[in-house]
């Protein structure tokens, strides 16, 4: 019986060595099951270009409404929608009877003032009597010129026909007889806010796109800042020109523009790092702080390929966290993998 109590405390000592060891080997366990090993970049400010979008329907840079200023039967149309007029090109012609009714009073009131001017200058006539035929050659010299102006519809610029509205024999009314636009180049209105007035200047280049010709960029110019701005609105107006030599861009076509106002310095992020918050549209990243993962709100900007510029939540130098967000809380214990960003 001694014997055996004898060896009672070795085998005690035995159990507790034991058990202490599978304690420690049991938080061991724990511990690496809590630790999650992710990938992660160090992250920095970059100079990002500020790119402002807007939307604009295309229009003619000068619109012409062909018309007589008098009520005159239409002689003769010379051109058809879709023809291309240079500037001078006779366009429509009009009755012309009472075109040379007035030139036949215009030469004979030529004549008439011619003799009554000779016969003044010998003492024939007074000066009243002059100075009478003088002003009647002068009204219809000038009732001449108009009615020929009328008479004789001529192109004010190069440009194309967009609009008919009457045929030969018609009597011109109130539309006008044609329309002619000229669409090189094609301008664009845009309503630009307040907060750009200081930013947009004469000059600037500008990227386009149409959706009838979906990723297409056309070149564009900012050539007019409008100098008042809409109280209501507070935007203002600028004019953007495309020079369409090709004439691929036409009146009513839906277009985008793209304007960079800026450049500013701010930090980029692989896209991959963006997480959404669940039930809201807030966005999240997780940071590596400590060694463990702490979650920070960030303010999307520009999406550029396959990174993101960060308005607001980071700084510079912070050790972004790329994967297996899905296994992460606020405050997990991480083991961080560094990557290139």
């Amino acid at each position: 019986m001694k014997k055996i109590l004898k060896y009672v405390p070795f085998v005690l000592a035995g159990t507790l060595i034991s058990c202490g060891s599978s304690t420690e080997a049991t938080k061991q366990v724990q511990n690496a099951d809590t630790t999650v090993t992710v990938e992660a970049t160090k992250v920095f400010k970059e100079s990002v270009e500020q790119i402002n979008s807007f939307t604009a329907t295309v229009e003619a840079k000068t619109v012409n409404n062909i018309s007589p200023n008098m009520n005159i039967r239409i002689s003769k149309i010379n051109v058809e929608v879709g023809d291309h007029v240079r500037k001078g090109q006779t366009l429509v012609v009009m009755d012309l009877a009472n075109l040379e009714q007035r030139r036949y009073q215009m030469v004979n009131d030529s004549l008439e003032f011619e003799r009554i001017d000779e016969l003044y200058k010998v003492g024939g006539v007074s000066k009243s009597d002059r100075d009478k035929m003088k002003l009647a050659f002068d009204i219809s010299k000038t009732t001449f010129n108009n009615l020929n102006e009328n008479t004789r519809l001529l192109s004010p610029i190069d440009g194309i026909v967009t609009a008919r509205n009457y045929d030969n024999g018609d009597m011109y009314k109130v539309d006008p007889i044609i329309v002619i636009e000229q669409i090189k180049p094609v301008k664009l209105m845009v309503n630009v806010s307040e907060a750009l007035f200081k930013d947009i200047k004469t000059g600037m280049l500008v990227d386009i796109t149409l959706d009838v010709y979906g990723e297409e960029k056309f070149l564009g110019k900012v050539v007019l800042i409008h100098p008042t701005v809409n109280s209501q609105t507070h935007t203002f107006q600028a004019e953007i020109n495309i020079e369409n030599q090709d004439e691929r861009v036409r009146p009513g076509m839906f277009a985008r523009v793209s304007m960079v106002s800026s450049v500013q310095n701010h930090v980029v992020v692989p896209d991959q790092s963006i997480q959404k918050l669940t039930g809201s549209g807030d966005r999240y990243v997780y940071v590596e702080e400590e060694g463990r993962a702490v979650i920070k709100k960030v303010v999307l900007g520009r999406r550029m390929g396959n990174r993101y510029e960060i308005m607001s939540g980071l700084e510079d130098g912070d050790i972004v966290i790329t994967t297996a967000q899905n296994r992460l809380q606020n405050g997990k214990q991480v083991n961080v993998k560094l990557t290139e960003n």
